[in-house]
């Protein structure tokens, strides 16, 4: 896998470029470690003259016009309030809704932006082994309602490498204005819904992780879903970025193989980037539901199963899965 990936989540053009590693919050299926000591307390980020140079508008909520006295470049990342607002505040392993632009310290230029409107605003985690860091010391401990600017050092960024597709030059500096939308809840908060019956069984502890309990049957050829608590956000449309907790379990076994509650924070990801059983269960749901979906082997991993898992090619699975957020992808420039 490689480090800093432009390709890894081309479908999210603003944060594509700031995954730290090889890799943001995994699609189901893929796993991820907790975050770290050190992203567990915020940082110490402060301003300085380096970030103090940058003007930027303060028209909350719409793209940013941004100038940038080049080169601007720091040795430690310095930043700034442009707006302060009074919501509450980003803590580590908060998934955070933010809008963003990024430019080059070097050169000024735009290099990625996200859509700035009504239902676009990109979920990111607080945790630096999710994101560079940089990006992190922009939106930890900042308010909702706030617009942040940050000069960020090429060791909280793409270090002696630069970016993988030469956006950033290696030891560059880059430059990243965010807009703190909102801060995601780390559970389902809909309407209870009654349980379907021949359903698996599902408790909820008192943080809303899901004990999944399979009946003595034998497990269902279709695909089969069902709403646990009904939600009224916005509805999640095939192509978005959504940001769920889950846990699965394999029919035969009864045994979790994969779940986002494990690893400290919710899972974001593309409703393309993962099985055509659980992008089913998702598309159409609206925002704070939970759902219980039955997929079969053709839906999930196929007759390959997946041996890291414990998944057979024959296994049926189950997934419980409380949508917490959903936002849309930018169309490509060039693209009607």
């Amino acid at each position: 896998m490689r480090s800093r990936s432009l390709s890894l989540l081309a479908v999210i053009p603003a944060t594509a470029l700031l995954l730290a590693g090889c890799a943001g919050s995994p699609a189901p299926g893929e796993t991820t470690s907790a975050p770290t000591a050190e992203a567990a307390t915020c940082a110490d980020t402060t301003s300085g003259d380096a970030v103090d140079s940058v003007v930027v508008s303060d028209d909350l909520g719409t793209a940013p016009t941004v100038e940038i006295p080049t080169p601007v470049s720091v040795d430690t990342t310095e930043r700034r309030a442009i707006v302060e607002g009074d919501g509450d505040e980003t803590q580590p392993g908060d998934t955070v809704g933010v809008e963003l632009t990024v430019y080059g310290g070097a050169t000024g230029e735009q290099f990625s932006q996200t859509a700035y409107g009504e239902g676009t605003a990109q979920q990111i985690t607080v945790d630096d082994t999710q994101y560079i860091a940089g990006l992190v010391r922009t939106i930890e401990c900042a308010t909702v309602g706030s617009r942040i600017v940050s000069v960020v050092a090429a060791g909280d960024a793409f270090g002696d490498q630069g970016s993988e597709g030469g956006e950033v030059a290696p030891g560059d500096s880059i430059v990243i204005v965010a807009d703190i939308v909102s801060i995601l809840p780390t559970r389902a908060t809909g309407t209870p819904v009654d349980p379907t019956e021949g359903f698996p069984g599902v408790e909820l502890d008192d943080t809303g992780a899901p004990t999944i309990t399979i009946p003595d049957a034998d497990a269902p050829t279709e695909l089969q879903l069902a709403t646990l608590l009904q939600g009224d956000g916005d509805t999640v449309a095939e192509g978005d970025n959504v940001t769920v907790q889950y846990k699965g379990v394999i029919w035969r076994t009864g045994e979790v193989f994969d779940e986002s509650w494990a690893n400290g924070a919710p899972a974001s990801f593309n409703t393309e980037q993962v099985v055509d059983g659980f992008k089913q269960a998702l598309v159409g749901q609206q925002v704070g539901s939970q759902v219980i979906v039955i997929i079969p082997p053709a839906l999930g991993y196929g007759e390959a199963g997946n041996s890291q898992a414990g998944i057979e090619g024959t296994d049926t699975l189950v997934f419980v899965v409380d949508i917490l957020a959903t936002s849309t992808v930018p169309a490509a420039e060039g693209t009607d």
